[in-house]
């Protein structure tokens, strides 16, 4: 397996996600009748924030995890920022779902997708210094 086939798998899950939280979002609109905005609904509210969210992290988690699998970054810095923004996504997603407040998965999941999209930055912004010195 080459690193961008590996990107190519936490791509596939997290648009997985994607999908599951949009056909969600579908369900409680037809449930509340409600085809634009989120009214009162306080599920259909939840339901879209947690697919909002999603989008919002994870399309440029890909992005950053391709550019770390094409400038060469190496097979285990694709895997842990993989498996960090997905896990990191699926609890998110998990402890939104669940209830509107505080939740460990809303905490978990925020924790670990930002530490990943923080470590990626890092990495994309230093490498191309370290192998000019190399």
């Amino acid at each position: 397996m080459t690193e961008i086939q590996a990107v190519g798998i936490y791509a596939g899950l997290n648009l997985l996600l994607m999908i599951f939280l949009a056909i969600n979002v579908t369900r409680h609109r037809r449930r509340s009748a409600i085809s634009l905005g989120t009214g009162s609904d306080e599920a259909l509210e939840q339901a879209f924030r947690a697919q909002a969210n999603c989008l919002e992290n994870s399309v440029p988690g890909i992005v950053a995890l391709a550019l770390l699998a094409l400038g060469g970054s190496g097979m285990l810095a694709v895997h842990v920022f993989g498996v960090a923004l997905t896990l990191g996504r699926v609890l998110h997603a998990q402890g939104l779902l669940s209830k509107p407040g505080r939740s460990f998965g809303r905490f978990a999941g925020t924790l670990l997708t930002w530490l990943s999209l923080l470590g990626m930055a890092l990495f994309l912004v230093v490498s191309p210094f370290i192998a000019a010195l190399q």
